[in-house]
């Protein structure tokens, strides 16, 4: 059967014809290649399935850039690099007509990226490896794959975390073995002790990620600081959640662990601005007196 007709059909919201994007589950991965776009390897070709070797391989093919995708993209591939000590093998292929324009959008948004993940740009320009069958109309085609065969597909009109994230995990636990994560867990979330649960702003994360980097320049400090800023400035939520992490890691005592001098500046910083206020102790306390 043609890969192209033999392809998951996913309903796009409010369409009267389904989108057709990828091969489906028992068809063969076929190898292709990409030129890399970040880490030491950047400018070489490469084959992630040549190179996953019959293994467990995680696909996510990248039709579309906006803040739904991107968030995608960084929490799966977040989980999938992490488990490539188990054999697990990530692929993230973004599809352009214009190689050089993918590389610097790539550039420009690396920092909401997973840093170590395979990314490459397909050498088959926006319409990708030819026997893949992709259709440019889903925003994410991710393919779950092992001994070369997919075993999942998921093509992505409007990826959603809350939807669609839990069933790619369990495909690709079926292959790779393990125990299905929640979102919390893969971004790493502390451990709230009031037992509240609140919504957590799946955005944030890249955001603050290149602030707290060890190696970052103080101009790139500054850079993802101000991305910060100018994210919560209209977001309560947001802003809230930042003087949350921020008052967290300072109360932790574990400060001088989170980044350079300067970003802990801004934790701080962001700690009295954002935070929830400390409440005063009673006079009577301050003194050692007890009450009455």
């Amino acid at each position: 059967m043609n890969s192209c007709l033999a392809c998951w059909l996913v309903l796009a919201p409010g369409a009267q014809d389904p989108v057709l994007s990828g091969p489906q589950a028992g068809e063969k991965l076929v190898p292709f290649k990409v030129r890399v776009a970040l880490g030491e390897n950047a400018g070489k070709e490469a084959d992630y399935v040549g190179s996953a070797k019959s293994g467990p391989i995680v696909l996510i093919f990248v039709h579309e850039v906006n803040r739904q995708t991107v968030s995608m993209i960084r929490v799966l591939s977040t989980y999938t690099q992490s488990r490539a000590t188990d054999g697990l093998a990530t692929g993230v292929i973004w599809l352009a007509d214009d190689a050089t324009e993918a590389e610097t959008n790539i550039q420009r948004i690396k920092h909401a990226l997973t840093p170590k993940a395979p990314t490459g740009i397909s050498l088959d320009g926006r319409e990708g490896p030819g026997a893949y069958g992709l259709n440019r109309k889903a925003s994410l085609t991710i393919l779950v794959g092992n001994k070369n065969l997919v075993t999942a597909n998921f093509a992505l009109v409007q990826p959603s975390l809350q939807a669609d994230l839990p069933k790619i995990l369990a495909a690709v636990v079926q292959v790779a073995g393990g125990k299905v994560p929640t979102l919390a867990e893969i971004e790493g979330k502390p451990a709230n002790p009031r037992g509240d649960a609140p919504r957590q702003d799946v955005n944030l994360r890249p955001l603050l990620q290149p602030v707290i980097r060890k190696d970052a320049t103080p101009a790139e400090v500054e850079k993802a600081a101000r991305a910060v800023e100018t994210y919560v400035q209209e977001n309560a939520a947001a802003r809230t959640e930042v003087g949350r992490i921020a008052n967290t890691i300072i109360d932790s005592g574990k400060l001088d662990d989170y980044g350079t001098p300067r970003a802990r500046e801004f934790l701080r910083d962001w700690a009295k601005k954002y935070g929830a206020k400390k409440q005063e102790k009673d006079p009577q306390q301050k003194s050692g007196r007890n009450n009455p």
